[in-house]
């Protein structure tokens, strides 16, 4: 038994670990708050920042010591610090963009940080603005960060954007990318868009100077929603989406420092491919639409209809919405635990995540494409007659409720779907299933 001298010893030495820990946070505080306290060599920049810059202000495309100060009085504003604001982020920061603005409503989860590095274990919870203002300020005290923990919406994109030079688009849903692209064009501001998944990627620059062409110009009509597939549906290999990020950093700097001009520049599209071998290849991509909504010279859409909610973005990208299913095909995972009698269960989830994980005695046919292009379901499951007891179930959910549909349509009379998938079977009923 410990003496009350030794309790008071450990009590005292976690004190001083407290204070130091304290301490420690207070110096980083007051480092990244006070950068002025470096020692200032000119009117820009200070002995540390020219020695932060120095390698890269020698770079003959660069542009030396005057490009710097155009990186120095940039402002920048990054939508979403996720796998592709992540990097992002990093080197504006690190080469010295002045103002950084970052807006992300998302919090930090561990299924992330394979991908998002600007995040970490400690952060997981936080907001990720926050996160990576936390990382940004440690990284560079000479840069300001602005952060917006919320959505970018039709009533604050406006005041919002307007407050920076040029935008990131490093979002992953159609609706924001126009309502940042429709923001821009009519403040005049110019876009750096990226997107990836899996293990390829692209990016570009929209609205340049207010001469390029825009989002809609490339694409007047949205993709259709059963066609777009998220990171956790379709899964990313994080230095795919990471080298896309900073190859979007570079074509800022670019801009930034007025590498490109309206003479020279010339609209692209640059695609980013992992496998076999990494490659990038870029298209030459058509000037402004003459009859996009708009860049025409009268455009149909106004500052007025945005703010006013009367263009709805979310309704123009998911206006092809499914049918849910009747809840009298559908069974709970608690209730399909039940089931003891012979039946056949059917995993519609791809195969990769069919071999991460798998319920017992299940058959693997996966939706995308098999079983939804399939003419005739008797070919892909040739030992299942339409009179089986059949449960269909996928990572989420979604997937198997359209199967689920399907197969009814082709008067297969006894089929359900499990209700949220795996997900939910790990969630309560067995938590050794792994989620992923």
């Amino acid at each position: 038994m410990e003496s009350r001298q030794e309790i008071e010893i450990q009590q005292l030495q976690d004190r001083i670990k407290s204070l130091e820990l304290e301490n420690t946070k207070l110096k980083q505080s007051v480092q990244s708050q006070n950068a002025s306290n470096f020692s200032k060599i000119d009117e820009f920049f200070t002995d540390d920042e020219y020695k932060r810059y120095g390698r890269q202000m020698i770079v003959p495309q660069f542009g030396s010591r005057s490009s710097q100060i155009k990186l120095k009085k940039s402002k920048v504003l990054v939508v979403g610090a996720g796998g592709l604001g992540s990097p992002a982020l990093l080197y504006l920061a690190a080469s010295g963009v002045g103002i950084i603005g970052i807006i992300d409503d998302d919090i930090v989860d561990t299924s992330n940080l394979h991908r998002q590095i600007i995040h970490n274990t400690e952060t997981v919870g936080l907001y990720k603005a926050e996160s990576a203002k936390q990382y940004l300020s440690k990284l560079n005290p000479h840069v300001n960060i602005i952060t917006y923990c919320q959505k970018l919406t039709n009533e604050n994109s406006f005041d919002i954007i307007s407050e920076y030079d040029l935008v990131l688009d490093c979002t992953d849903h159609p609706a924001i990318r126009y309502l940042i692209n429709d923001v821009c064009v009519l403040l005049n501001k110019t876009i750096v868009s990226g997107s990836g998944l899996k293990s390829d990627g692209q990016f570009t620059i929209l609205n340049f100077k207010s001469k390029g062409p825009c989002y809609r110009c490339f694409y007047p009509s949205p993709p259709n929603p059963n066609s777009v597939t998220s990171c956790s549906d379709g899964g990313v290999i994080g230095p795919a989406i990471g080298l896309v990020g900073v190859a979007m950093v570079m074509e800022t700097i670019k801009i930034i420092t007025d590498f490109y001009s309206v003479d020279n520049f010339t609209p692209f599209l640059s695609s980013y491919s992992g496998y076999p071998h990494q490659s990038i290849r870029n298209f030459k991509m058509r000037n402004k639409a003459k009859n996009c909504l708009i860049c025409r010279e009268k455009p149909e859409i106004t500052r007025e209809m945005i703010e006013s909610g009367e263009l709805n973005y979310s309704s123009f990208c998911d206006r092809l919405e499914t049918t849910p299913l009747d809840s009298k095909y559908r069974i709970s995972v608690k209730d399909y635990r039940e089931v003891e009698r012979e039946h056949v269960l059917i995993d519609v989830r791809p195969k990769e995540q069919f071999e991460i994980t798998k319920l017992k005695n299940s058959i693997n046919v996966e939706w995308d494409p098999v079983f939804r292009k399939a003419e005739v379901i008797e070919q892909v499951l040739p030992d299942v007659s339409k009179d089986d007891e059949i449960y269909v179930i996928c990572r989420f959910g979604n997937d198997s409720q359209l199967a689920t549909q399907k197969l009814l349509d082709l008067e297969y009379k006894n089929v359900k779907d499990i209700i949220g998938g795996i997900n939910k079977w790990s969630e309560d009923i067995d938590q050794t299933v792994p989620k992923y």
